[in-house]
């Protein structure tokens, strides 16, 4: 699944030329910000002449031109890693899920309704003082359980739950479609079992302070639960090593983009026999993996290699220690605050440079939206969802999708043969707005006030449990991956695909109140985005159904990459900070949507204005000066230093002013607009241009 935007802050425990902003210069004035800032009402983030710097030059920064009157006047709130037009819109959308959740916690309703789900748990979780009061108790029977077990099997066991409910030691599991058979749906096994980010963090000199702070996050947890410092810092150390051990066997996040590479079909009695050392039939069995699970997909088997032979020859207390450790963290959101504290401190702070935590309200607002999410997905979209936002995104993406057809029918460098079967899986693709056709069953999931811990547990593991009874039955399309009131878009390859939630249909994405250039700029561009992604470098591995199969001629294929590596070299020159560049290869596929997503839109809203005439100049910018003014300024982002190493060290997009005139300065339309010409520094040379659809 390709995302626009992946999420800035810590994750919930489940789900050149251009300088880097939002540095320590600005700790005054964060202050101020986080000062009342909470209570009050956020802007609508829309599309503002305000947020430009009219006394820059667009011909030599045209970065500073469209979004350098905002990144003047913006700190970076106190309690957020990045600060960009993404999170305007999610901090105004979290507002308004707040007064739906203090709604809802009013005045529940019946029992066994969703609203008295939702009102339930966003009571329990602002209840701090009970959650106090309760102290370690939640979470040290499970810890218990795993110092007594007394064997790899008993071990396990508890794995299993743990993967069922709070936790992922040892490695990951996912159930979502088969690649290679895109209408059933398969277990997933693949690597996991790290505290920190990515492989680099345990072996970069760049993340000896990131590492140094792990340790003394795991000692201080285990502290809180209870030990002597001194037991503390042996367990720390024992923990680190297995994670360390566990990062050398693992891929980067460049190697864990190839699909191709990282599909491994078994036969569940094949696993078992390969690393007899896991007891995974014990593992299997606690999970409770349905009869029709005969197969599974190991993403990674020589993280399994090397992970088998480790379990076997450490001592057992050794993986006793790392498992409680893995359950601790997870846990420590949900219990009393000096664990919450402390779990922010590492993960919030170390991590990602956030100085201080979001409000309680909102940070119960996100544990529902990744427990129970489409229950408040069903409130947010009666209170937040026009049905004429709807149809209206519905004619834009229709305007673009004959672009891009027109685009495949034509494209001068693709053979007849690849041509035909790219046009033949763009014909099958199918675009989802808004909500999903049906919403989710949270009936079996029993949510008390007077348990915020066992509540979140009891959610994440039933939703679990739903998942695992997929595997075997065919895929459901209509299912969303992400909550309808999520502030983002996505393509699914093994559905063919594009979902825009309800999130993100509002200012700056889409503004009815404003003109066609400004909306087909943002969202139209957008949509673009996601269009592409079935034919970026990963996306076009798969067919019409949405199975990995090879559709590409020898000639194709090398004339694909050949063009793919031009946008490559471009990010490779990218400096996020000094000496820390931008990953072309990591961003590739996302560079190649954003490429292809304005470059479609612009098209597509120039053919709107066929037979009208031509726009009027608004606020002095004419229609193709505001199209290109409303994508910069979209992407006009601030970002602590720890955010942004982290975001250049695992994360498949680009940082934000950099995604704002990345594609820009492939497109000869936008150099026309504002008369950029060989010799200005925005000036690139044609031969440097990428194309590609």
């Amino acid at each position: 699944m390709a995302a626009l935007l992946a999420s800035a802050g810590a994750a919930l425990p489940v789900r050149a030329g251009f300088c880097a902003c939002g540095l320590d210069h600005h700790a005054a004035a964060e202050a101020a910000v986080a000062a009342g800032a909470a209570d009050r009402e956020p802007e609508i983030p829309r599309f503002r002449v305000e947020n430009m710097d009219t006394s820059a030059d667009p011909r030599a920064d045209f970065y500073q031109f469209a979004a350098g009157g905002w990144l003047k006047r913006t700190p970076i709130p106190a309690d957020k890693s990045r600060w960009g037009g993404f999170d305007e819109l999610q901090q105004r959308n979290w507002w308004n899920i707040r007064a739906i959740l203090e709604e809802a916690a009013a005045h529940p309703g019946q029992p066994g309704t969703d609203r008295q789900r939702v009102g339930d748990l966003f009571a329990a979780a602002l209840d701090g003082a009970a959650i106090d009061a309760r102290g370690a108790a939640p979470v040290r029977p499970l810890l218990a359980a795993i110092d007594t077990a007394s064997s790899v099997d008993e071990l396990m066991r508890l794995v299993a739950g743990s993967h069922l409910g709070l936790g992922s030691p040892l490695f990951g599991i996912a159930v979502y479609a088969d690649q290679k058979n895109s209408a059933v749906n398969a277990l997933y096994l693949r690597q996991g079992g790290l505290s920190l980010p990515s492989r680099d963090y345990y072996f970069a000199d760049q993340f000896a302070k990131q590492r140094d702070a792990l340790r003394e996050h795991i000692a201080a947890l285990f502290q809180l639960a209870g030990d002597t410092a001194a037991e503390a810092q042996r367990k720390a150390g024992v923990i680190f090593d297995i994670e360390r051990t566990l990062a050398e066997n693992s891929k980067t996040p460049t190697e864990l983009r190839d699909r191709l590479a990282n599909y491994h079909k078994f036969t569940v009695a094949e696993v078992k026999q390969k690393w007899p050392e896991l007891q995974l039939a014990a593992y299997f069995e606690a999970l409770g993996l349905p009869p029709a699970a005969t197969e599974l997909i190991v993403g990674q088997p020589e993280f399994f290699d090397a992970l088998a032979p480790l379990i076997a020859t450490r001592p057992l207390g050794d993986w006793q220690v790392y498992v409680q450790w893995h359950v601790l963290a997870a846990s420590a959101p949900y219990l009393s605050a000096p664990f919450e504290t402390e779990r922010f401190r590492f993960t919030g702070t170390t991590l990602s440079g956030t100085p201080a935590m979001e409000p309680r309200w909102q940070r119960a607002a996100q544990v529902i939206d990744g427990t129970i999410g489409e229950a408040l997905g069903r409130l947010y979209v009666e209170k937040h969802f026009p049905p004429a936002v709807k149809a209206r995104l519905m004619e834009m993406i229709g305007n673009i999708e004959a672009v891009v057809r027109d685009r495949l029918a034509t494209v001068e460098w693709m053979t007849p043969a690849t041509r035909e079967k790219a046009l033949a899986k763009f014909a099958a693709f199918r675009a989802r707005i808004g909500y999903p056709d049906t919403w989710q069953d949270y009936s079996a999931v029993v949510i008390k006030r007077d348990d915020y811990y066992g509540s979140v547990v009891r959610a994440l593991a039933d939703d679990s449990r739903r998942d695992l009874a997929k595997i075997g039955r065919p895929v459901d399309k209509g299912e969303f991956s992400l909550t309808p009131q999520t502030v983002n878009a996505y393509y699914t390859p093994t559905a063919n695909q594009i979902v825009f939630l309800a999130g993100i249909l509002q200012p700056p994405f889409f503004d009815p109140e404003l003109d066609d250039a400004v909306n087909y700029g943002a969202i139209g561009a957008v949509i673009g985005h996601e269009i592409t992604h079935g034919f970026d470098d990963q996306g076009r591995r798969t067919d019409p159904a949405g199975n990995l199969v090879d559709w590409w001629t020898p000639a194709d294929d090398a004339e694909f990459k050949r063009r793919a590596q031009m946008i490559i070299d471009q990010y490779n020159g990218y400096e996020a900070l000094p000496g820390v560049f931008v990953n072309g290869q990591l961003t590739l596929g996302e560079n190649i949507a954003d490429l292809g997503g304005v470059t479609m839109a612009y098209e597509a809203f120039q053919r709107s204005l066929e037979g009208k005439p031509a726009p009027a100049k608004i606020d002095g910018f004419t229609a193709e000066q505001r199209f290109f003014l409303s994508w910069a300024q979209q992407w006009r982002t601030r970002y602590r230093n720890e955010a942004m190493a982290r975001q250049v060290a695992t994360n498949p997009h680009a940082p934000g002013n950099f995604r704002a005139v990345g594609p820009l300065v492939n497109f000869e339309p936008f150099f026309a607009a504002f008369g950029i010409k060989e010799g200005d520094p925005m000036w690139r040379a044609p031969e440097k241009r990428a194309k590609i659809w």
